[in-house]
């Protein structure tokens, strides 16, 4: 069965939307769960985890309508496990949650595959009818951010930003993946942007995850390919 025919019948039907809960903190997991229970005629918590492990285990089995999910966790992030999540079972649609208000992030989770990107604070309410947007096929933005994310767009459509913008990465990130694809060292670059080699470090681990890549030959291979710097 394929998956809009799917959503529609489960639409139709007024039956609960089925949820489960991913989300590094407990404390966190708690309070969706109690949000939710206020609208149990509308959206049912299935199931929950405790970070991103068994996540893809708890989907076969549980066979949820919405992974409603942290972006950042510890281990593998939200955007990866969105990924692996629409890989897997089509008829699964993945909304992430967060506490980041950036527009970076919302355009790595759209690419990833996401139905949504929603702000964590908010309210039950709305949250339930995001999801409810979400299992139509709609894709759900929070308010904050659609506005701000449209602009954005139209700016990098006329090309008025930076290399590797498209890619998620910030005008510093692409400073730094530039001066690796030409061979700098990280005390190169560090003398070259005066800042120390640990800054650099940490702007390197945040270019491989937005690219996808595990070290700095990927992000070289990637930004070649890709054709980031002309």
């Amino acid at each position: 069965m394929s998956g809009r025919p799917y959503i529609r019948a489960m639409a139709a039907s007024g039956e609960p939307i089925r949820v489960l809960l991913v989300d590094d903190h407990e404390m966190v997991l708690a309070g969706l769960k109690a949000m939710l229970a206020q609208f149990s005629g509308r959206v049912r918590v299935v199931g929950e985890s405790v970070g991103a492990d068994g996540v893809l285990d708890a989907v076969e089995a549980l066979r949820p309508d919405i992974v409603l999910c942290d972006v950042r966790m510890q281990g593998v992030s939200g955007l990866d496990l969105c990924r692996s999540i629409r890989e897997r079972f089509e008829d699964t649609r993945v909304v992430l949650l967060s506490v980041y208000d950036d527009e970076q992030y919302l355009f790595q989770a759209l690419r990833a595959g996401a139905s949504g990107y929603l702000l964590k604070q908010v309210s039950g309410d709305e949250l339930v009818r995001q999801l409810e947007l979400a299992i139509t096929g709609v894709t759900v933005i929070d308010t904050v951010l659609a506005g701000r994310a449209v602009d954005t767009a139209a700016r990098l459509k006329r090309d008025e930003f930076w290399p590797g913008a498209r890619h998620g990465l910030s005008q510093r990130e692409s400073e730094v993946l530039s001066l690796v694809v030409n061979g700098l060292s990280n005390k190169q670059i560090a003398e070259r942007l005066v800042v120390g080699e640990e800054t650099v470090k940490s702007h390197l681990r945040s270019i491989y995850r937005k690219l996808g890549v595990n070290d700095r030959t990927g992000a070289v291979a990637t930004a070649l390919r890709e054709g980031i710097f002309k």
